[in-house]
């Protein structure tokens, strides 16, 4: 079609152009992606306006051009230092302006060049060239025989390529067996050969034909295995086309149909929702690169395959955790304080700490999460006092519970490559309350199990770490999760089980049981006034007298917190609900003489179970998970030879210090007032009552001695004193656990006197005032101290003047 017919077809030239007549200065036009050789013909879609200028340059003149490809493609308008200084003197073939007012120019190369200067750099290049002609050109010498064979090789790789790509023909061997010159032949092969920019410059710089030659060569090598490989893969994939993939073809088919009909693309729709969703998340950069990295997995799946499902599930919980999502808490100490107050009773040092560490968090805003464990038996308010803490500090509240947990997964969840993998309860608690800065509540650490499957208290290590924590990795996220905000309050029963790495990352706080008066005072503040609500009733309608209360204490329960105490109570609210439903009207006052009717008869007797002075019967102190109990001890002395008979389910520890205790009455016989033959021929059973309970300790070692001494001096011991210590040999008296609990336990039991050792008395000072008021306190070193007090009526016989000891007792 010629310029007549059609004005946007323009053809520049028809004839050949010698080197000779090639201008010295001419414009110059960068390409991206390809390198155009000498005799290449190729088409080139001209876009850029400093292009189409230097085309319309070129056309405008001889109809030449200077092609040099840019280092960089993706640069948009490339400067001189990103165009590569050697490339090809071109003529325009034909031009073909398009509507949208770019360009279509064929080309073909006609010498390699390179730049001297750039004559102007304003609109578009024009360049000072320098042909650069080949040596071959310059001394025409026949091709020797190595050249000989070497093109040989190149002609038979370049057909053998053609051949495995199907684009052989008659023409193109004619082509290749027509060439003669080794720099045309390279120029040539490489011209058809798909290589990468850098490697087709770096033929193009090679100015000796020979040497590019066998460049070509080696390209040629691996371009033939590649090739060879393509198509076998080609082929095998051919013929291993299933019936599933002749589905998926089928599918993409109908999607097709489906978006040239207008109906969208469900699969672009859902990458599109999720990049919205990553953005709005404001990951971590490691975690957005993770996210997106899968996003274009997703992308290439297909929509109903197994693999896509489980991308899908890890996108989910990517984009719904709380990155950088936190509640605004409040540091208002007044408010903070006033809540405590409402929602829990007593418990002064916790509301301290609560307290302390809002006024810190206030003047340090960057202060990291503390690691808190609330120590104490059933009942006294720990959980309830983790949600009291998040009301306070206005913070989301999560809960979980690691009681009887064994596999480590539950805290660190699994890995992706198991079938229903999900990460551990952490991550799921935080994506559950939606914040990164919750108070996280886990109860019952303290019964953790550990089997086959891992030891879940080690996989808390680094969570429970402020050190470690803000980069804590989850098994199934594999990325790291900042911690660091997180308020971990911990529960237990006891701290014997924690281990200890775990237990000294937290910062232990005992909460121990409740005294009457303050269970009186949690009943009518919390306990009646919740279950009066619960069950339906009014204030007005259900009045209990303190009495009543008080009795329920001491006869209805045995605990050391209030929660089966609310149980007693919600049976009087559900009682009365009945009665009101029934029809009776008026107030439901009940006194002491009215909760038979109520609750039945009492469960437990309000007075000592040992309520005269005996023999051999002495009142030792207990700790169990609910507190503070005594704990009766029975010897008893018959004829024998001198054993010990130790009975009532006693551990190997509690074993131990019955028989330190009668090795210490036998070195004391004399003191006692006691014959080695007595000893001798008596045998001694040690019982603690309850057998089905197991025991064990060395805090009840006094108890025994004294029990034994009674049994064998036939002195009777004081029914309301009690005892806790262990004893050594020589009649020294350790110190002991838990004494606020055996505290609290004496009390409720009746008791009046308390012998404890020494090195506890700095510890009386945290007993509750009503506690020191209603029990006094004996501290002994040994126990030439604890029998004058256990045993009035017994004097100890000075060795030296074998008179009786009228010493006092240490106070």
């Amino acid at each position: 079609m010629g310029e007549a017919d059609r004005d946007d077809l323009v053809t520049i030239i028809d004839d050949e152009t010698s080197i000779d007549d090639i201008p010295k200065t001419m414009p110059l036009m960068p390409v991206r992606d390809v390198v155009v050789f000498s005799d290449m013909v190729a088409p080139l879609y001209v876009g850029r306006d400093q292009s189409i200028r230097s085309v319309e340059e070129a056309v405008g003149g001889k109809g030449l051009i200077f092609l040099a490809a840019q280092k960089e493609p993706e640069t948009e308008v490339p400067k001189p230092d990103d165009i590569y200084t050697i490339g090809t003197v071109a003529r325009i073939l034909r031009v073909l302006k398009l509507p949208d007012g770019n360009i279509k120019a064929l080309v073909q190369g006609v010498c390699r060049a390179s730049i001297k200067r750039y004559a102007r750099k304003r609109g578009f290049y024009k360049v000072q060239i320098e042909v650069r002609r080949e040596p071959s050109e310059l001394k025409k010498e026949p091709a020797s025989i190595e050249t000989e064979a070497l093109m040989r090789n190149v002609r038979e790789a370049a057909l053998k390529i053609l051949v495995l790509r199907g684009e052989v023909t008659n023409e193109v061997q004619m082509v290749l067996e027509g060439i003669d010159h080794p720099g045309r032949l390279a120029d040539l092969v490489a011209a058809n050969l798909r290589l990468k920019v850098s490697e087709s410059q770096s033929l193009l710089e090679n100015d000796e034909p020979v040497k590019r030659l066998k460049q070509v060569n080696n390209l040629l090598t691996r371009e033939v295995e590649l090739s060879t490989m393509q198509a076998k893969i080609q082929s095998a994939v051919k013929d291993e086309i299933s019936r599933n993939q002749r589905d998926f073809f089928l599918r993409e088919q109908v999607r097709a149909i489906n978006r040239e009909l207008g109906e969208g693309d469900e699969k672009g729709q859902e990458i599109a929702q999720y990049e919205k969703k990553i953005k709005k998340a404001k990951m971590l950069v490691e975690a957005a690169k993770e996210a997106k990295k899968q996003l274009r997995r997703l992308g290439q799946m297909h929509a109903d395959s197994a693999e896509s499902s489980v991308i899908r599930t890890y996108l989910d919980w990517l984009v719904e955790l709380p990155w950088s999502k936190a509640s605004k808490e409040s540091l208002d100490l007044a408010r903070a304080k006033e809540v405590l107050d409402s929602e829990h009773y007593g418990l002064e040092k916790i509301k301290e700490r609560i307290l302390e560490y809002l006024s810190v968090r206030k003047l340090n805003p960057q202060l990291k999460g503390s690691i808190l464990c609330l120590v104490g038996p059933p009942g006294v308010g720990k959980t309830s006092l983790g949600r009291a803490i998040a009301m306070a500090m206005k913070r989301k509240f999560v809960r979980i519970s690691l009681g009887g947990i064994r596999d480590e997964a539950e805290i660190r969840g699994h890995r992706r490559t198991y079938i229903g993998a999900l990460p551990g309860r952490i991550l799921q608690g935080l994506r559950q309350c939606g914040v990164n800065n919750p108070v996280f509540m886990m109860d019952e650490i303290d019964k953790l199990g550990a089997d086959f499957r891992g030891d879940p208290s080690s996989a808390l290590l680094e969570a429970l770490d402020p050190e470690q924590n803000a980069a804590f990795s989850d098994h199934y996220l594999n990325l790291a999760f900042d911690l660091s905000q997180v308020l971990f309050i911990l529960t237990a029963n006891v701290i014997d089980t924690i281990p200890p790495a775990l237990l000294d990352r937290m910062e232990v706080m005992s909460l121990s049981g409740y005294t009457d008066n303050e269970k009186l005072a949690i009943a009518r503040q919390f306990l009646l006034p919740r279950q009066i609500k619960e069950n339906g009733l009014t204030p007005k309608q259900v009045k209990i007298s303190t009495g009543a209360l008080l009795q329920m204490i001491n006869e209805y329960t045995a605990e050391a917190g209030v929660r089966n105490l609310e149980r007693e109570l919600g049976a009087i609210c559900r009682k009365v609900a009945r009665k009101v439903v029934e029809g009776e009207e008026g107030v439901f006052t009940l006194s002491r003489r009215g909760l038979k009717p109520y609750l039945g008869l009492p469960r437990y007797d309000a007075e000592m179970e040992n309520n005269a002075n005996e023999v051999g019967l002495a009142t030792g102190l207990a700790w169990t998970q609910a507190g503070g109990e005594p704990l009766y001890i029975e010897a008893t002395v018959v004829k024998g030879k001198g054993d010990l008979m130790i009975t009532g389910q006693l551990g190997d520890v509690m074993q131990e210090s019955a028989r330190a205790a009668l090795s210490y009455v036998r070195t004391n016989l004399d003191r006692l007032g006691l014959t080695v033959q007595k000893v001798e021929n008596s045998d001694f059973h040690v019982h603690v009552p309850a057998g089905a309970i197991p025991k064990d300790g060395p805090s009840a070692g006094i108890a025994m001695a004294a029990a034994l001494i009674s049994a064998l001096t036939q002195k009777e011991i004081e029914h309301k004193v009690a005892m806790t210590g262990e004893i050594t040999l020589r009649g020294r008296v350790l110190p002991i656990g838990g004494l606020k609990e055996k505290a609290l336990g004496a009390l409720r039991a009746g008791i009046v006197t308390m012998i404890l050792p020494e090195k506890n008395r700095r510890e009386l000072t945290e007993l509750p005032s009503v506690v020191r008021r209603k029990i006094d306190f004996k501290v002994v070193k040994t126990m030439d101290e604890v029998i004058p007090l256990a045993m009035p009526n017994l004097r100890l016989i000075d060795p030296g003047t074998k008179k009786r000891s009228k010493k006092a007792v240490r106070n």
